[in-house]
């Protein structure tokens, strides 16, 4: 049996290396939802995000760093059905800004249909070069409340990180 791939947080000071484990992904992530919390999910904020935590930024190379560590090391993505890989890794509560979070692992595949409530924001972590989600490439992509979709990966295999407003999404019949 291989023994499970580590992942070393390089973003670290030097000489400061050490493995991913959930409590580092939780404060990647609470550093981008308290430049958010409270703001319209609309087009601004993905513009915003894409800007302050974008695929060139440190933060976002560590937000990816992490969760690639939690799917290798097995403590994202704990469910398996119909070719998908997922998992709520973070309920709703004030230290994230209200917001629930989950990563799901596609490649080549079109997820449930949902509806989003209260919006979603979604950060695209392509682990093949060329992998899409949705359409769009590496970045943030927010949808507003109300909206609904299957969500779906093609171009190859990424990770979606989903931040949901209290955790919540409606899942549909709706094709």
């Amino acid at each position: 049996m291989a023994a499970a791939a580590h992942i070393l947080d390089v973003s670290q000071t030097p000489g400061d290396f050490r493995v991913m484990t959930p409590a580092d992904l939780h404060t990647r992530i609470a550093a981008v939802t308290d430049r958010i919390a409270g703001r319209p999910l609309d087009a601004a904020l993905g513009a915003f995000l894409n800007a302050e935590f974008g695929p060139a930024t440190e933060a976002w190379q560590g937000l990816k760093a992490a969760c690639e560590a939690g799917v290798a090391e097995g403590w994202l993505c704990q469910r398996e059905g119909g070719g998908l890989r997922w998992g709520r890794i973070f309920k709703p509560g004030p230290e994230l800004g209200g917001f629930s979070v989950d990563v799901v692992d596609m490649a080549d595949i079109a997820g449930p249909h949902h509806v989003h409530p209260l919006g979603e924001i979604d950060l695209i972590m392509p682990i093949d070069d060329g992998a899409r989600f949705d359409g769009a490439p590496a970045g943030w992509l927010v949808m507003p409340p109300a909206s609904a979709h299957r969500p779906t990966v093609s171009g190859g295999r990424a990770l979606v990180l989903y931040l949901l407003p209290e955790g919540r999404i409606d899942f549909t019949r709706a094709a």
